[in-house]
């Protein structure tokens, strides 16, 4: 038996249907080039991951269908070619009646072509309604095993069982599969990153292999669409569990995978080529850039803003957009006040420099000084206080936004998840922007990435691209004298440990104070983080690279007495 099967793990935008369908259509014309019987598109793929309320609207849906079969139409001639391709089904017996007593409209599916001929239609039936997941809202789920036959080059049959994603992580469906006489399962995928995700999923499907003693191939795609970031990662496992092809992470790649009989073996032996697990960093140094390139990129930005203090965290933010972008597409502001230190101006310099881009500064006093003049008959009798504090930070957001108006450029955040979480951040200030691409990444870990982006420079200037300044002084906001972030906030590997169990992992504060933490910083953060739900809710979109991110996995009141 000789079988070539591809993964189209590809870049997909939600809703381009004839720039998705394009990128389809290619692949499929180099697979077949390239003797492939079979191209796997991820789940969804014709419209992009995750098209939201798009979906309610039955005009999308018929246009998600139009735009398959001009692949279907497309692809006619490419003989022997099988092709299944994600996309959303209208139920034909939804009712507009139905949809607004909240019965979902269409199904999330995967349709079989061949010549132009659709073969077979699989509705996912697991439907994921956790974290960044809202699946039920807009799919009913299927009731179906999908099942299709790929005939081979020498005659021969592969009995293929379509898997949908989450239908991959229950046990029913793949076991049903195999009980019906399928040979390889096909999984297709649309599965957010977050940190460790690629070997959770690797260790899943390994789970259903060992279920039902079947290879199994996982199709993914790859890119960034608002908070959530795809990291391709494509693969597939033998019979007996063991990876045997891995595509790259965070690359488009046509996946190739092949089966030949071995003359020593009852069955046929599966290999492809197999990309290296990177670094925990390196992976999410990656996602981070991917989210912003794609996030500027198919917005239609020309470029990107930067309010660059001499901090680490603009400072790391700096290193990613010009990853991302390249230093043409990027532009640093330094805004000082009287509180800035000089240190501040000559690193945030420094490392303008190092990185290529266009630096600027625009002292804040002149705006600062005009605001308390006319404020001050207002707060007379009342001492200084982070009122004027947060009046510095909302004089360069307002500069910023100006910018960003003026130029068409996107304005970068750059609080990081300590800030989010505790509040230590001004609304309409340094949370003034369109992208907030740390947002989810704790402080702790903003100095390990960039320690480990100095330890990865691809420029080889000879310079490390975060001067070391930055990273070893003690972080400040300085919006007063001699401010430091640890005079408000509890040390940062305290405050993290605590966001991370609190937040992340919904641990009590008494099993967080059990762990070890100290019971005044456990009751500190946590009541920062309950009083601050409103910033949060006018927070911008940031970039989610852990299993539980301050977006759609985090839906707290604002109004909320409740102390747990």
């Amino acid at each position: 038996m000789s079988f070539k099967l591809c993964v189209a793990q590809l870049n997909f935008v939600v809703g381009d249907l004839a720039g998705n369908a394009r990128a389809i259509i290619e692949a499929a014309h180099q697979a077949h080039a390239q003797g492939a019987q079979l191209l796997l598109t991820p789940e969804l793929a014709i419209c992009g991951y995750a098209a939201e309320d798009l979906f309610l609207r039955p005009a999308f849906v018929a246009a998600c269908a139009d735009a398959v079969n001009q692949v279907a139409r497309e692809t006619a001639r490419l003989k022997g070619l099988t092709l299944v391709i994600g996309q959303p089904i209208a139920r034909a017996e939804s009712a507009p009646a139905e949809r607004s007593v909240g019965r979902a409209p269409c199904l999330n599916a995967a349709t079989v072509w061949r010549e132009g001929r659709c073969l077979h239609t699989y509705a996912k039936r697991e439907l994921p309604n956790y974290q960044v997941f809202d699946e039920r809202r807009y799919f009913m789920p299927g009731a179906a095993p999908g099942l299709f036959d790929l005939p081979g080059p020498d005659g021969q049959t592969l009995r293929v069982g379509l898997l949908i994603c989450e239908d991959a992580w229950h046990s029913g469906p793949a076991r049903e599969l195999c009980a019906a006489g399928a040979e390889l399962l096909a999984v297709i995928n649309a599965s957010p990153f977050h940190v460790g995700k690629g070997s959770e999923r690797e260790q899943a499907m390994q789970q259903r292999v060992a279920d039902t003693g079947l290879p199994l191939l996982y199709a993914h795609l790859v890119g960034g669409q608002d908070e959530i970031v795809f990291e391709g990662r494509s693969f597939m496992l033998n019979r007996t569990g063991a990876l045997v092809a891995r595509a790259p992470s965070f690359e488009e790649s046509l996946f190739m995978v092949e089966a030949a009989e071995a003359a020593d073996m009852p069955a046929a032996a599966w290999a492809g080529p197999v990309a290296t697990e990177a670094s925990m960093e390196a992976d999410l140094w990656a996602a981070l850039v991917t989210g912003v390139r794609d996030y500027v990129g198919k917005n239609g930005f020309p470029g990107a803003l930067i309010g660059l203090s001499g901090g680490i965290d603009s400072a790391l933010v700096l290193a990613i957009a010009v990853d991302a972008l390249g230093p043409a597409r990027v532009r640093a502001v330094m805004m000082p006040s009287p509180y800035t230190a000089d240190i501040s101006w000559i690193d945030a310099r420094d490392m303008a420099c190092r990185m290529g881009v266009r630096y600027d500064e625009i002292s804040i006093q002149p705006a600062f000084d005009a605001y308390l003049n006319s404020m001050q008959p207002l707060f007379e009798g009342r001492p200084p206080d982070t009122t004027e504090e947060n009046i510095q930070a909302r004089i360069r957001g307002t500069m910023l936004m100006a910018l960003s108006n003026k130029l068409g450029s996107i304005v970068l955040t750059t609080g990081n998840k300590s800030e989010m979480a505790t509040g230590y951040c001004t609304l309409y200030g340094d949370m003034a922007g369109g992208f907030a691409v740390i947002k989810d990444v704790a402080k702790t870990l903003v100095f390990r990435l960039a320690c480990w982006r100095n330890a990865h420079d691809p420029y080889g200037h000879g310079l490390d691209p975060i001067p070391q300044r930055i990273i070893t002084r003690p972080p400040s906001a300085e919006l007063r004298p001699d401010q430091t972030d640890q005079d408000s906030l509890p040390p940062y590997e305290v405050l993290d440990a605590i966001v991370e169990r609190y937040m992340e992992n919904d641990q009590s504060p008494q099993a967080i104070v059990e762990a070890g933490c100290p019971q005044a910083a456990v009751d500190q953060v946590i009541r920062l983080i309950r009083i601050n739900e409103y910033k949060r809710r006018q927070a911008p979109v940031g970039i989610r690279v852990t299993h539980r991110s301050f977006g759609k996995d985090w839906r707290y009141p604002n109004t909320n007495r409740y102390r747990g």
